[in-house]
C-alpha cells in the first residue's frame, strides 16, 4: 500500500467523520429509541436538551481509529485487486468490474476486526441523551467518555461485548463496500473524458455521491439490526437473544418498513460526506504527487 494512499485516505476519512457525524447521531437515535418519531423531532429534542455538543457525542474514537480502519479496508482492497489480476493473468492490466466488487467486499469484511469495538462505543455514547449541563432533575450519564465506555463494556461483558453487533456490521459493510467501490469506479469512468486518465472534479464528487447513496441503499437494513443489538439491554430490559431473533422480531412487530426508516436520512448524509471524502482524497493525492491510476482506488469513507 502506497504511503500517499494511506495518508490521503486517512485524512479524507477523518473529514468524512466530522461532516457526517451530526446526522449519524440522529440516525442512530431514531433506529434505537422509539421516543423519536421523525428526523426533525429528534434534531429539535437533541438541540434543546443537549445543545450542539449532543450531535457529536462519541466522535473522538472514530476520529482516532479512522487511520487503522482505512489501512485495513483499503489495503485489503488493493491487495485483492492485485491478486485477482495476477490470477487472471492480466499482467497488470485494468481490473474487471467483478474484481472490483469482490475486492470491495473483502475490504469491507476485513475492517470489522478493528472497527467493531469503536463502533459499539460510538453508538452507545450517541444514545446517551442525558444532559451534562448540571440540571438536578436529570440522571447522570452512564459513560463519561470513549475510554470509560470501552473499559465499562470490557468489565461488564468482556472482549466479546466489544464485538456485539459484529455480524450485522459485517453483513452491512461487506456488500456496501463492494457496491461503494464498484459504483465509484463505474461512474468515474463514465465521466472521464476520452483520452484522460482521471475524471474532473465534478466527476469525482458526483461519483462519490452516487457511490455513497448506493452503498447505504444496500447497508441500511443491517445498520438498523446492528444498532439495536449494540444498544439492547442498555435502555431497559434485554429484548434480543441473537442476530436472527433481533431480525425476525423487528420484522414481525414493526414491519419491513422499519429497516428503511432512516434511508432518506442516510442519503442526505451520504451526499456531502462522500463528495468531501473523494474530493479531499484526490486533492491530497495530487499534492503528494502519487501515481495517477486512482480511479479504481477510492478512499475508504463509507461510514
Amino acid at each position: 500500500m502506497h504511503i500517499a494512499d494511506f495518508v490521503s485516505g486517512s485524512l479524507a476519512g477523518g473529514i468524512g467523520v466530522v461532516v457526517g457525524y451530526p446526522l449519524d447521531t440522529v440516525k442512530v437515535r431514531i433506529q434505537t429509541q422509539k421516543q423519536y418519531k421523525g428526523v426533525w423531532q429528534c434534531i429539535e429534542t437533541t438541540f434543546s436538551k443537549e445543545g450542539v455538543k449532543g450531535f457529536f457525542k462519541g466522535m473522538a474514537l472514530p476520529l482516532t481509529t479512522v487511520s487503522m480502519t482505512s489501512s485495513v479496508a483499503f489495503g485489503t482492497y488493493r491487495n485483492c485487486l492485485h491478486c485477482l489480476s495476477q490470477a487472471r493473468g492480466a499482467g497488470g492490466g485494468p481490473n474487471t468490474k467483478m474484481e472490483v466488487f469482490l475486492s470491495g467486499l473483502a475490504g469491507g469484511v476485513a475492517q470489522i476486526s478493528v472497527m467493531a469495538p469503536g463502533d459499539i462505543v460510538k453508538v452507545r455514547l450517541q444514545c446517551q441523551t442525558e444532559s451534562k449541563k448540571g440540571a438536578t432533575n436529570t440522571s447522570k450519564p452512564k459513560y463519561q467518555g470513549p475510554v470509560h465506555c470501552l473499559l465499562s463494556i470490557l468489565k461488564e461483558d468482556g472482549v466479546r461485548g466489544l464485538y456485539r453487533g459484529a455480524l450485522p456490521l459485517m453483513l452491512r459493510d461487506g456488500p456496501s463496500y463492494a457496491v461503494y467501490f464498484l459504483m465509484y469506479r463505474t461512474v468515474s469512468e463514465l465521466l472521464t473524458d476520452f483520452g484522460e486518465k482521471k475524471p474532473s472534479w465534478i466527476g469525482v464528487m458526483f461519483g462519490g455521491a452516487v457511490a455513497g447513496m448506493s452503498a447505504w441503499t444496500v447497508g441500511t437494513p443491517m445498520d438498523v439490526v446492528k444498532a439495536r443489538l449494540q444498544m439492547d439491554g442498555l435502555l431497559g430490559k434485554k429484548q434480543y437473544r441473537n442476530f436472527f431473533h433481533c431480525l425476525t422480531k423487528t420484522l414481525r412487530t414493526e414491519g419491513v418498513g422499519v429497516f428503511f426508516r432512516t434511508l432518506g436520512l442516510n442519503y442526505v448524509r451520504a451526499v456531502p460526506v462522500s463528495m468531501m471524502v473523494f474530493l479531499t482524497y484526490e486533492v491530497i493525492t495530487a499534492f503528494l504527487q502519487t501515481s495517477s491510476d486512482n480511479t479504481d482506488t477510492p478512499p475508504v469513507g463509507f461510514e
